[in-house]
Protein backbone atom coordinates (compact mmCIF):
# COMPACT_ATOMS: atom_id res chain seq x y z
CA UNK A 1 0.00 0.00 0.00
CA UNK A 2 1.44 3.36 -1.06
CA UNK A 3 0.89 6.30 1.31
CA UNK A 4 2.06 9.90 1.39
CA UNK A 5 4.12 10.83 4.43
CA UNK A 6 5.23 14.27 5.61
CA UNK A 7 9.01 14.03 5.68
CA UNK A 8 11.55 16.37 7.24
CA UNK A 9 13.94 17.33 4.44
CA UNK A 10 15.76 20.22 6.09
CA UNK A 11 16.54 21.48 9.60
CA UNK A 12 17.96 24.78 10.85
CA UNK A 13 18.26 26.86 14.00
CA UNK A 14 19.31 30.27 15.25
CA UNK A 15 20.34 31.74 18.60
CA UNK A 16 20.78 35.44 19.40
CA UNK A 17 24.38 36.53 19.93
CA UNK A 18 24.03 37.70 23.54
CA UNK A 19 24.71 35.00 26.13
CA UNK A 20 23.51 35.45 29.71
CA UNK A 21 25.34 33.23 32.19
CA UNK A 22 24.18 32.18 35.63
CA UNK A 23 26.83 34.51 37.05
CA UNK A 24 25.25 37.39 35.12
CA UNK A 25 21.86 36.61 36.69
CA UNK A 26 23.40 36.43 40.15
CA UNK A 27 24.18 40.14 39.80
CA UNK A 28 20.50 41.09 39.49
CA UNK A 29 18.61 38.46 41.51
CA UNK A 30 19.30 36.40 44.64
CA UNK A 31 20.70 33.25 43.02
CA UNK A 32 23.96 31.53 42.14
CA UNK A 33 25.45 29.35 39.45
CA UNK A 34 25.47 26.40 41.84
CA UNK A 35 21.82 26.90 42.82
CA UNK A 36 20.64 27.09 39.20
CA UNK A 37 22.69 24.17 37.91
CA UNK A 38 21.74 21.90 40.81
CA UNK A 39 18.00 22.46 40.29
CA UNK A 40 17.80 22.82 36.50
CA UNK A 41 21.04 21.83 34.78
CA UNK A 42 21.13 25.23 33.06
CA UNK A 43 24.45 27.06 32.67
CA UNK A 44 23.50 29.84 30.26
CA UNK A 45 20.81 31.15 27.92
CA UNK A 46 20.62 33.44 24.89
CA UNK A 47 18.82 36.78 24.91
CA UNK A 48 17.53 38.70 21.89
CA UNK A 49 18.39 42.37 21.38
CA UNK A 50 15.67 44.94 22.04
CA UNK A 51 15.46 45.59 18.28
CA UNK A 52 15.37 41.87 17.37
CA UNK A 53 11.77 40.56 17.35
CA UNK A 54 10.72 36.92 17.29
CA UNK A 55 10.19 37.03 13.52
CA UNK A 56 13.88 37.85 13.01
CA UNK A 57 14.93 34.70 14.86
CA UNK A 58 12.36 32.66 12.95
CA UNK A 59 13.58 33.94 9.58
CA UNK A 60 17.21 33.05 10.31
CA UNK A 61 16.27 29.51 11.36
CA UNK A 62 13.99 29.16 8.32
CA UNK A 63 16.74 30.22 5.91
CA UNK A 64 19.08 27.60 7.31
CA UNK A 65 16.41 24.90 7.10
CA UNK A 66 15.65 25.81 3.48
CA UNK A 67 19.34 25.71 2.61
CA UNK A 68 19.64 22.29 4.27
CA UNK A 69 16.65 21.05 2.23
CA UNK A 70 17.95 22.50 -1.02
CA UNK A 71 14.84 24.66 -1.35
CA UNK A 72 14.31 28.37 -1.91
CA UNK A 73 11.87 30.74 -0.25
CA UNK A 74 9.74 31.02 -3.39
CA UNK A 75 9.03 27.27 -3.22
CA UNK A 76 7.45 27.55 0.24
CA UNK A 77 3.65 27.34 0.17
CA UNK A 78 2.99 27.01 3.91
CA UNK A 79 4.50 28.61 7.01
CA UNK A 80 3.45 27.67 10.53
CA UNK A 81 5.15 29.38 13.45
CA UNK A 82 4.77 27.97 16.95
CA UNK A 83 5.24 30.86 19.38
CA UNK A 84 3.88 32.41 22.53
CA UNK A 85 5.91 35.62 22.10
CA UNK A 86 4.69 37.16 18.82
CA UNK A 87 6.05 40.45 17.49
CA UNK A 88 2.59 41.96 17.94
CA UNK A 89 -0.94 40.83 18.74
CA UNK A 90 -1.57 40.56 15.01
CA UNK A 91 -0.68 39.89 12.26
CA UNK A 92 0.85 36.48 12.89
CA UNK A 93 4.58 35.95 13.10
CA UNK A 94 4.14 33.53 10.19
CA UNK A 95 2.84 36.26 7.92
CA UNK A 96 5.76 38.52 8.88
CA UNK A 97 8.18 35.67 8.22
CA UNK A 98 6.58 35.13 4.81
CA UNK A 99 7.23 38.77 3.93
CA UNK A 100 10.78 38.82 5.28
CA UNK A 101 11.69 35.58 3.49
CA UNK A 102 10.19 36.81 0.22
CA UNK A 103 7.93 33.78 -0.14
CA UNK A 104 4.92 34.01 -2.41
CA UNK A 105 1.28 33.92 -1.39
CA UNK A 106 0.48 30.78 0.59
CA UNK A 107 -0.87 29.55 3.90
CA UNK A 108 0.67 31.26 6.93
CA UNK A 109 -0.45 31.25 10.57
CA UNK A 110 0.75 30.81 14.15
CA UNK A 111 0.11 27.99 16.61
CA UNK A 112 0.01 28.82 20.33
CA UNK A 113 0.47 25.86 22.64
CA UNK A 114 3.46 27.33 24.53
CA UNK A 115 6.22 24.73 25.02
CA UNK A 116 4.21 22.07 23.17
CA UNK A 117 3.75 24.39 20.22
CA UNK A 118 6.30 22.81 17.89
CA UNK A 119 4.82 19.32 18.25
CA UNK A 120 1.33 20.76 17.76
CA UNK A 121 2.52 22.68 14.68
CA UNK A 122 4.07 19.52 13.19
CA UNK A 123 0.74 17.77 13.66
CA UNK A 124 -1.12 20.57 11.91
CA UNK A 125 1.38 20.73 9.04
CA UNK A 126 1.18 16.97 8.61
CA UNK A 127 -2.54 17.36 7.96
CA UNK A 128 -1.75 19.62 4.99
CA UNK A 129 1.38 18.01 3.52
CA UNK A 130 0.29 14.37 3.74
CA UNK A 131 -3.02 15.27 2.08
CA UNK A 132 -1.59 17.18 -0.83
CA UNK A 133 -2.55 20.65 0.40
CA UNK A 134 1.08 21.81 0.76
CA UNK A 135 4.21 20.80 -1.12
CA UNK A 136 6.89 22.66 0.84
CA UNK A 137 6.01 23.65 4.40
CA UNK A 138 8.12 25.51 6.94
CA UNK A 139 7.38 24.61 10.56
CA UNK A 140 9.14 26.97 12.94
CA UNK A 141 9.39 27.20 16.71
CA UNK A 142 10.50 30.71 17.70
CA UNK A 143 10.43 32.35 21.12
CA UNK A 144 11.72 35.32 23.08
CA UNK A 145 10.79 34.13 26.53
CA UNK A 146 13.05 36.70 28.19
CA UNK A 147 10.39 39.30 27.24
CA UNK A 148 8.01 37.63 29.72
CA UNK A 149 10.33 37.42 32.70
CA UNK A 150 9.89 39.06 36.09
CA UNK A 151 13.56 39.65 36.79
CA UNK A 152 12.92 39.76 40.55
CA UNK A 153 11.52 36.20 40.57
CA UNK A 154 14.47 33.81 40.81
CA UNK A 155 12.20 30.76 40.50
CA UNK A 156 11.34 31.62 36.87
CA UNK A 157 13.77 34.16 35.39
CA UNK A 158 16.69 31.73 35.52
CA UNK A 159 14.86 29.09 33.47
CA UNK A 160 14.20 30.69 30.10
CA UNK A 161 15.98 31.89 26.99
CA UNK A 162 15.42 32.95 23.37
CA UNK A 163 15.95 31.12 20.09
CA UNK A 164 14.38 29.54 17.03
CA UNK A 165 14.44 26.27 15.13
CA UNK A 166 12.80 25.23 11.87
CA UNK A 167 12.15 22.22 9.68
CA UNK A 168 11.07 21.86 6.06
CA UNK A 169 8.30 19.31 5.49
CA UNK A 170 7.73 17.77 2.05
CA UNK A 171 5.60 14.85 0.83
CA UNK A 172 7.30 11.49 0.32
CA UNK A 173 5.82 8.19 -0.85
CA UNK A 174 5.91 5.37 1.67
CA UNK A 175 4.58 1.86 2.06
CA UNK A 176 2.64 2.51 5.25
CA UNK A 177 5.40 0.81 7.23
CA UNK A 178 7.40 1.96 10.24
CA UNK A 179 10.47 2.04 8.01
CA UNK A 180 8.96 4.88 5.92
CA UNK A 181 10.67 8.26 6.03
CA UNK A 182 8.39 10.84 7.63
CA UNK A 183 6.11 11.61 10.55
CA UNK A 184 4.73 8.28 11.78
CA UNK A 185 2.53 8.99 14.78
CA UNK A 186 1.32 11.71 17.15
CA UNK A 187 -0.28 12.16 20.55
CA UNK A 188 -1.54 15.68 21.37
CA UNK A 189 -3.18 16.56 24.67
CA UNK A 190 -4.49 19.46 26.79
CA UNK A 191 -5.94 19.60 30.31
CA UNK A 192 -7.44 23.07 30.69
CA UNK A 193 -8.19 22.52 34.38
CA UNK A 194 -4.47 23.06 35.04
CA UNK A 195 -4.18 26.55 33.49
CA UNK A 196 -3.25 28.06 36.85
CA UNK A 197 -0.02 26.06 37.11
CA UNK A 198 1.81 27.84 34.28
CA UNK A 199 0.60 31.11 32.76
CA UNK A 200 1.35 34.75 31.98
CA UNK A 201 -0.54 37.26 34.14
CA UNK A 202 -1.43 39.64 31.31
CA UNK A 203 -3.00 39.92 27.88
CA UNK A 204 -4.93 42.27 25.58
CA UNK A 205 -8.36 41.12 26.79
CA UNK A 206 -7.50 41.05 30.52
CA UNK A 207 -4.92 43.56 31.72
CA UNK A 208 -4.01 45.18 28.41
CA UNK A 209 -0.36 44.44 29.20
CA UNK A 210 2.13 41.73 28.21
CA UNK A 211 2.41 40.42 31.77
CA UNK A 212 4.96 38.11 33.39
CA UNK A 213 5.33 34.36 33.47
CA UNK A 214 4.12 32.63 36.63
CA UNK A 215 4.64 28.98 37.48
CA UNK A 216 3.91 26.50 40.27
CA UNK A 217 7.17 24.70 39.67
CA UNK A 218 6.76 21.61 41.86
CA UNK A 219 3.31 20.81 40.48
CA UNK A 220 4.42 21.37 36.89
CA UNK A 221 7.34 18.99 37.45
CA UNK A 222 5.07 16.27 38.77
CA UNK A 223 2.58 16.56 35.91
CA UNK A 224 5.38 16.82 33.33
CA UNK A 225 6.97 13.46 34.11
CA UNK A 226 3.64 11.59 34.17
CA UNK A 227 1.96 13.34 31.23
CA UNK A 228 4.96 13.30 28.91
CA UNK A 229 5.54 9.60 29.51
CA UNK A 230 1.89 8.93 28.65
CA UNK A 231 2.09 11.02 25.49
CA UNK A 232 5.29 9.33 24.34
CA UNK A 233 3.78 5.87 24.84
CA UNK A 234 0.65 6.90 22.92
CA UNK A 235 2.64 8.42 20.03
CA UNK A 236 4.70 5.26 19.71
CA UNK A 237 1.53 3.15 19.68
CA UNK A 238 0.05 5.38 16.96
CA UNK A 239 3.23 4.94 14.93
CA UNK A 240 3.34 1.19 15.46
CA UNK A 241 6.74 1.25 17.14
CA UNK A 242 7.99 0.39 20.61
CA UNK A 243 9.78 2.89 22.83
CA UNK A 244 12.73 0.49 22.87
CA UNK A 245 12.98 0.82 19.06
CA UNK A 246 13.70 4.56 19.28
CA UNK A 247 17.19 5.61 18.20
CA UNK A 248 17.03 9.14 19.64
CA UNK A 249 14.79 10.89 22.15
CA UNK A 250 14.61 14.69 21.69
CA UNK A 251 12.61 16.10 24.61
CA UNK A 252 11.50 19.63 25.34
CA UNK A 253 14.46 21.30 27.05
CA UNK A 254 12.79 22.64 30.19
CA UNK A 255 14.82 21.23 33.03
CA UNK A 256 17.44 18.49 33.20
CA UNK A 257 15.62 16.86 36.12
CA UNK A 258 12.43 16.58 34.05
CA UNK A 259 14.36 15.19 31.08
CA UNK A 260 15.96 12.56 33.34
CA UNK A 261 12.68 11.80 35.09
CA UNK A 262 10.86 11.14 31.82
CA UNK A 263 13.74 9.06 30.47
CA UNK A 264 13.85 6.95 33.63
CA UNK A 265 10.07 6.44 33.61
CA UNK A 266 10.22 5.25 30.00
CA UNK A 267 13.28 3.09 30.61
CA UNK A 268 15.31 4.96 27.98
CA UNK A 269 19.07 4.61 27.71
CA UNK A 270 20.44 8.03 28.72
CA UNK A 271 22.87 7.82 25.79
CA UNK A 272 19.87 8.07 23.45
CA UNK A 273 18.60 11.31 25.03
CA UNK A 274 19.50 14.66 23.45
CA UNK A 275 19.95 17.44 26.00
CA UNK A 276 20.87 21.04 25.20
CA UNK A 277 19.20 22.67 28.20
CA UNK A 278 22.57 23.56 29.76
CA UNK A 279 23.41 25.89 26.88
CA UNK A 280 19.97 27.09 25.71
CA UNK A 281 17.75 26.95 28.84
CA UNK A 282 14.00 26.65 28.21
CA UNK A 283 13.19 28.25 24.85
CA UNK A 284 9.59 27.00 24.90
CA UNK A 285 8.37 26.09 21.38
CA UNK A 286 11.90 26.56 20.00
CA UNK A 287 13.56 24.02 22.29
CA UNK A 288 12.80 20.83 20.34
CA UNK A 289 13.93 22.07 16.91
CA UNK A 290 17.02 23.68 18.49
CA UNK A 291 18.02 20.38 20.12
CA UNK A 292 17.04 18.39 17.02
CA UNK A 293 19.22 20.55 14.78
CA UNK A 294 22.16 20.39 17.20
CA UNK A 295 22.06 16.59 17.28
CA UNK A 296 21.86 16.36 13.48
CA UNK A 297 24.67 18.83 12.94
CA UNK A 298 27.03 17.03 15.34
CA UNK A 299 26.33 13.69 13.66
CA UNK A 300 24.36 11.93 16.38
CA UNK A 301 21.02 11.81 14.54
CA UNK A 302 21.32 10.43 11.02
CA UNK A 303 19.02 9.77 8.07
CA UNK A 304 16.93 6.68 8.73
CA UNK A 305 16.97 7.06 12.51
CA UNK A 306 13.75 6.66 14.47
CA UNK A 307 13.32 9.83 16.55
CA UNK A 308 10.87 10.68 19.31
CA UNK A 309 9.96 14.30 20.10
CA UNK A 310 7.98 15.39 23.16
CA UNK A 311 6.99 18.51 25.12
CA UNK A 312 4.72 19.88 27.82
CA UNK A 313 3.72 23.49 28.38
CA UNK A 314 1.13 25.89 29.70
CA UNK A 315 -2.46 24.88 29.21
CA UNK A 316 -1.46 22.34 30.38
CA UNK A 317 -0.61 21.06 26.90
CA UNK A 318 1.59 18.13 26.04
CA UNK A 319 2.35 15.97 23.07
CA UNK A 320 4.75 13.68 21.27
CA UNK A 321 5.68 12.71 17.73
CA UNK A 322 7.46 9.63 16.43
CA UNK A 323 9.25 10.13 13.10
CA UNK A 324 11.84 8.58 10.86
CA UNK A 325 14.30 11.14 9.56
Amino acid sequence: MTVIRSAITGVGSFLPEQIVTNADLAKIVDTSDEWIQERTGIKQRHKARDDQPTSDLAVEAARKALLDAGRTADEVDMIIVATTTPDMTFPSVASIVQRKLGSGVGVAFDVQAVCSGFVYALGVADGFVARGMAKCALVIGAEEMTRLMDWTDRSTCVLFGDGAGAVVLEPREGQGATTDQGLLGFALRCDGTKTDLLYVDGGPASTGTVGHLRMAGNQVFRHAVVNIAEGVTAACAAAGVAVDDVDWFVPHQANQRIIKGVGDRLGLDENKVVSTVALHANTSAASIPLAFDAAIKDGRIKRGDLVLLEAMGGGLTWGACALRL
